[in-house]
């Protein structure tokens, strides 16, 4: 699957009912993905739309990485997985955001989406238009993480 990218405003109705835009609805049509998986981000407030194939992946790598005789590693788990929403968009390409996730999120009807990667962001957009990182702080972070991944694989192929 393509990977998504883009910053898209968008309006919920009344009822919670937004239309994924253009771009990500023909993305996930060209994939088949044909169901999303719902679920509040683990450390912001936003929502993240994972293709039902990228959610599966997820969820395997999650469970290779836990034990499942240990308890924590098992509530763990299911903290993960009790909260989610399966998500199948209308023939319109438009999905319905249960109400009690529109609370978790911040969400009434200015919405932002964010393609990350291999997911779908859905912002409250007074929350979005927020930046995320300080200017100073992402660039500082950012080169410290390639300064790292440089260092590690430069030390990698002087080994070899």
């Amino acid at each position: 699957m393509d990977r998504f990218l883009g910053n898209i405003e968008a309006k919920a109705d009344i009822k919670g009912r937004l239309f994924i835009p253009a771009l990500f609805r023909k993305q996930l049509q060209a994939a088949s993905e044909g169901r999303l998986i719902m679920r509040k981000d683990t450390f912001q407030d936003c929502l993240v739309l994972y293709p039902e194939s990228v959610w599966n992946e997820e969820l395997n790598e999650l469970r290779g990485r836990l034990n499942k005789w240990n308890a924590t590693h098992q509530q763990v788990f299911r903290q993960f997985v009790s909260d989610v929403e399966i998500i199948t968009p209308d023939s319109n390409g438009r999905i319905l955001i249960p109400k009690r996730y529109m609370q978790m999120a911040g969400i009434s009807t200015d919405v932002r989406f964010i393609g990350v990667d291999n997911t779908i962001e859905i912002w409250a957009k007074a929350k979005a238009d927020q930046p995320f990182m300080n200017p100073e702080e992402f660039s500082r972070e950012l080169e410290k993480m390639m300064t790292n991944d440089v260092s590690n694989v430069q030390q990698t192929s002087t080994k070899e």
